[in-house]
């Protein structure tokens, strides 16, 4: 177990930007995916899940945002939101915060517009400087760190629908070598028309079916007592996170299976204590195997399902973050309850599975 409990959190999704909408929309079971302005968002999806009118000068700022994208603005927005949900205190020793920030590949729409200008520019160096620090995958973190003035250890990882699970595993072993006293972790994805491209020619025709969205998750973790200290509710703890790798389509419902026993058995936490589950429910036949997976190993248990893909769309990186926003969603305000625990689970194409156990009452 980390010893690590989730004390406060952000979402900027399609629901609107806060976690007040993102609350409601999950607890309303509403799709927040709509028609996409195709004179805007030329692309081969005609329905996207979007932040609704979401600017970086509307929420970030004029100053220092003219070169920022859509992505590190979503990220520095979500991040914002959260250490404005808390006190003072918490950034008090700007050093001793770890900010641990997912992403799919940073900004797909800033690395191919800049590659695009050195190729039909007339000379390659007559590019924008200025916007080349939106072509790294790390800008988002770095950004974030920087507007708020986070000073400890910044890291960026990227891997598919499981990112915002990996994401977390990696800020527990931050704080357990002794790098950080809190860590702030989360993931963040943007729509653009090249994003749109990459992901429609990477489908199956089933998968495509799925439209895109877009969002951020922003989560604190912290032991108990310095949220206690701080007077902040510890929603849930984080009791254990696992990941399998599988070779044949077929095999990731048996090494999800696999995976949940294993974080359950870690978790000392037994079936029929999860009270709610967050799948992917990734397209075509990676819904069903994972399904499968997650019964085969809570057995014949009644748990509520929290189903986002249908309500955010394919989020991609932030996907799992996501998921893990919508568990506290709807846990309500006060979080799990002593004895309830919760289940996140992704299974990403490239042969991988993951999932997080959550457990109340810490």
């Amino acid at each position: 177990m980390s010893g690590l409990v989730l004390s406060a959190w952000s979402a900027v999704s399609p629901f609107g930007v806060g976690s007040d909408p993102f609350r409601a929309g999950i607890k309303a079971g509403r799709s927040a995916v709509g028609e996409l302005d195709r004179e805007q968002f030329p692309g081969p999806f005609g329905r996207c899940g979007m932040v609704p009118d979401f600017t970086a000068v509307e929420y970030v700022g004029k100053k220092g945002t003219r070169t920022m994208d859509r992505v590190t603005a979503i990220a520095v927005t979500a991040v914002g939101r959260l250490l404005d949900a808390c006190d003072d205190s918490l950034t008090a020793r700007p050093e001793q915060i770890g900010l641990v920030l997912g992403t799919g590949s940073g900004s797909v729409q800033s690395i191919m517009d800049f590659t695009r200008d050195s190729l039909v520019g007339e000379r390659p160096y007559h590019v924008d400087p200025s916007r080349f620090p939106n072509t790294v995958m790390n800008r988002a973190a770095g950004q974030s760190a920087i507007w708020h003035g986070i000073k400890g250890p910044n890291t960026t990882i990227a891997g598919g629908w499981l990112t915002g699970l990996l994401a977390l595993s990696y800020a527990v072993r931050l704080h357990r070598g002794g790098h950080c006293a809190r860590v702030l972790c989360g993931a963040a994805e943007e729509y653009s028309a090249q994003r749109a491209w990459l992901e429609w020619h990477g489908r199956s025709e089933e998968e495509r079916a799925t439209p895109l969205g877009e969002g951020s998750a922003v989560f604190l973790l912290e032991t108990a007592a310095d949220a206690q200290e701080a007077g902040r509710v510890p929603l849930a703890g984080l009791l254990a996170t696992r990941f399998r790798a599988y070779g044949e389509p077929g095999g990731a419902r048996e090494a999800l299976a696999e995976c949940v026993r294993d974080a359950l058995r870690t978790a000392d936490v037994r079936p029929e204590d999860i009270r709610l589950v967050a799948p992917l429910g990734a397209g075509g036949e990676w819904a069903a195997l994972e399904e499968a997976g997650i019964a085969d190993a809570l057995g014949e248990v009644g748990p509520t399902w929290v189903r986002c893909r249908p309500l955010l769309g394919d989020t991609s990186a932030a996907s799992t973050s996501l998921q893990l926003a919508a568990v506290l969603a709807a846990a309500g305000e006060r979080g799990l309850a002593p004895g309830e625990a919760a289940l996140v689970t992704g299974v990403e194409r490239d042969g991988t599975v993951g999932c997080a156990v959550l457990g109340g009452g810490l």
